[in-house]
């Protein structure tokens, strides 16, 4: 049986050796995600199943999209790996939505030259209807 600090030894030289092909930037995402992780747990500390935030979630997809799924999948996560790029997918989905959004709510302005010929119209023919007015205002295109 190994003593404690030949344990420590032998598991931080074998994580030493794992790390060794991985270029800085991954290491650096891979750090800072597991910080974040053990930020997570010590909110959680209940025992009850581990949820994330919409910030967590934001937080972790922009760290560690990426990453490769092979260096993903080494990873000790608290999720499945491929759970990481859904979070990502998700995430420009909501900003796309957000930045293709009409900026005013509600039909825009009528262009003044089209109201005045509508008024025109219905001025001089009093007794066509609706539908006739707009079937003219179709026919010029």
């Amino acid at each position: 049986m190994l003593s404690r600090p030949a344990y420590l030894g032998v598991t931080n030289a074998l994580a030493l050796l794992r790390l060794l092909p991985t270029s800085d930037r991954d290491k650096h995402a891979e750090i800072l995600a597991l910080r974040h992780q053990v930020i997570i747990l010590e909110r959680q500390l209940n025992g009850e199943k581990v949820r994330f935030t919409p910030s967590d979630r934001a937080w972790l997809a922009a760290l560690l999209h990426r990453l490769p799924r092979d260096t993903l999948r080494h990873l000790r996560l608290l999720v499945r790996p491929d759970t990481v790029p859904r979070w990502h997918r998700d995430l420009l989905a909501r900003r796309h939505a957000r930045l293709s959004r009409p900026r005013q709510a509600g039909r825009p302005p009528t262009v003044r030259s089209i109201s005045r010929l509508v008024l025109r119209l219905a001025r001089k023919n009093s007794t066509r209807g609706y539908r006739r007015i707009h079937g003219e205002l179709l026919v010029p295109g």
